[in-house]
């Protein structure tokens, strides 16, 4: 097996060393450079020198999205801009962009650790990757890219887009290697079949290293089924470096996360309170050795849980479930609490089933109302009434047993759901309308 980087494999006791002499220096770095942390460590009574042990990190206070827009664009950077070379930010559709940036030794870090997740994935120099993330100022594409030419895998930076030019693509260059979200792949894979592609047959693609949205165990299997492929996950952020803070081994049981650059902690979403290593809570990151946009603590959103295990693949770093959704994404429906992964676990077991649905969430007089729109197959859709009632009466039943509540369960036709090239909208909710 191959490992890209030596630190992958340290025993706890020397990572959590290193991690102590790391945070150490950047909660120092952070003081002296960048008047928000001084303020809010002065704030909350701390000096640099209150950092004595790993522990301690809990007494910093945590940032946050609204602290990125509050200091927009370049507030909460380290260094001056003639040092940054690199420069990503979101949408900005619900607020001022969150703006990132990078030095040069910013980038080769992350090089090295989306380096990392490929190898981990089984990926070389042998292969070829067509990078189906967008390339722009999200951090996707060149993420992967520049990282898949760190290992030497040749790389077609497609973006997303255009499917039927990367089915074109990913057939006659023989890509072995895809990478996007996991629910354009879907799309692409409908996309091949109605051009008559046999995914198994016709295609040379072994791995597919997925990523930047929610994806189920369910779902993995089904894009294995359908492409005869090993599907691995990845996590990252572009507040925290972008892909590279986590990536899945062959084991496929937990993502690695690359603690010798980021300490991660669960906190209670309502209460911010930390919680012991196995629970699930909000994933909680502070950067060890970024120059240009250090952060201290920053609250992600997406809820997952850590654990140390011992892993066949020999890394010993800790490791984090796939996230089961956002603190944003979380529906609360007649006072219960509802993930869209849940609908997406149950949907992807059921066979006749897409793996394409929406949620639509409304208001009956005073009472909340789900309901889950699901795309039958083009085998279904022609089959008897009679067999598509006994199929929503199935959904409703196995949706009502993980949900713990009724929802509305409607059949629409293949097609029906509007198919995204990046990140899926699984959820209409017209309370918020």
């Amino acid at each position: 097996m191959m490992i890209w980087d030596k630190n992958e494999t340290l025993p706890e006791e020397k990572i959590k060393k290193l991690q102590l002499d790391k945070l150490q220096y950047i909660v120092d770095y952070v003081y002296k450079r960048v008047p928000f942390y001084k303020k809010k460590l002065d704030k909350a009574g701390l000096k640099p020198s209150s950092i004595k042990t790993l522990n301690d990190l809990r007494l910093v206070p945590f940032t946050t999205k609204d602290d990125f827009r509050a200091n927009y664009p370049f507030g909460l950077f380290a260094v001056p801009l003639k040092q940054v070379v690199r420069i990503h930010s979101s949408s900005g559709t619900t607020g001022k962009p969150i703006v990132v940036g990078y030095t040069q030794k910013d980038v080769e870090v992350w090089k090295n650790l989306v380096a990392r997740f490929i190898v981990a994935g089984g990926v070389t120099a042998e292969d070829i990757a067509q990078v189906s993330f967008g390339y722009g100022l999200f951090t996707g594409g060149f993420g992967l890219h520049y990282g898949l030419e760190k290992v030497g895998v040749t790389v077609i930076p497609i973006s997303s887009g255009n499917t039927k030019r990367q089915v074109m693509l990913m057939k006659d260059y023989g890509v072995t290697v895809l990478i996007g979200t996991p629910s354009y792949v879907l799309h692409i894979a409908d996309v091949m079949k109605n051009e008559g592609i046999n995914l198994k047959r016709d295609l040379k693609l072994r791995v597919g290293l997925f990523g930047a949205e929610p994806w189920t165990e369910n779902m993995r299997k089904r894009i294995e089924i359908e492409f005869n492929i090993k599907a691995y996950d990845n996590y990252g952020l572009s507040e925290v470096i972008g892909p590279g803070v986590a990536g899945e081994c062959f084991a496929q049981h937990g993502m690695h996360i690359f603690e010798d650059h980021f300490i991660a902690e669960i906190v209670d979403p309502k209460t911010g309170e930390l919680l012991p290593e196995g629970e699930c809570g909000e994933l909680v990151l502070t950067t060890l050795t970024k120059e240009a946009l250090p952060v201290l603590r920053y609250r992600t959103g997406d809820i997952t849980r850590i654990y140390r295990e011992k892993c066949s693949c020999g890394r010993t770093t800790i490791k984090m479930d796939k996230p089961i959704g956002r603190t944003d994404d979380m529906l609360i429906i007649r006072g219960v609490n509802i993930f869209p992964s849940q609908v997406e676990e149950v949907l992807c077991s059921i066979e006749g089933v897409s793996p394409h649905y929406q949620i639509v969430v409304d208001r009956e007089g005073a009472m909340d109302v789900m309901e889950v729109w699901v795309e039958m197959t083009e085998k279904m859709f022609f089959d008897e009434m009679r067999k598509q009632r006994l199929l929503v009466e199935r959904i409703r039943d196995e949706l009502r047993s993980v949900l713990g509540m009724s929802v509305g369960v409607r059949l629409v036709e293949p097609g029906t759901v509007k198919r995204s090239e990046g990140k899926a909208k699984r959820v209409i909710d017209k309370r918020r309308i």
